[in-house]
């Protein structure tokens, strides 16, 4: 079972800075075309939950990037800050935002069947496909 802590992060220049009282210790990577697009690379990603407080949300710009999920992102500096599924409002982190990170464990990865071949990750983990990410959380 994965455990939880409590952790605070920040995005590049401040302005967004975050508290989370459910953060994983496991790190995943998505590879969807939209992740991918979003950051130019895979998505590392810390499911925080539901329990994540921004010390100043008029600082936050959301993107309704799908009908069952938003990102958010710094209007100052645009940090990457979440990906947040509307209807449950459990939020992915990116796992660099966070202050201490001793704890991750890189471990999971979804969308694998959308990787493309121009990278690889070393690490043995859960892989996942689109269509069994789909089937498992029922978007």
């Amino acid at each position: 079972m994965t455990q939880t802590f409590n952790a605070k992060g920040q995005c590049i220049c401040g302005a967004c800075s975050f508290s989370a009282n459910e953060v994983s210790e496991s790190v995943g990577a998505c590879h969807c075309k939209t992740c991918r697009q979003w950051g130019g690379g895979p998505f590392m990603t810390v499911d925080c939950g539901q329990q994540v407080t921004f010390s100043e949300p008029e600082k936050i710009q959301v993107y309704n990037s799908s009908k069952w999920a938003e990102r958010g992102f710094c209007k100052h500096c645009g940090s990457h800050l979440f990906y947040r599924l509307k209807q449950s409002q459990q939020h992915m982190m990116l796992a660099g935002l966070f202050e201490e990170t001793t704890q991750f464990k890189f471990d999971h990865q979804v969308f694998i069947d959308e990787k493309p071949n121009y990278y690889c990750f070393s690490n043995t983990t859960k892989d996942m496909t689109g269509p069994e990410v789909f089937a498992l959380y029922g978007a």
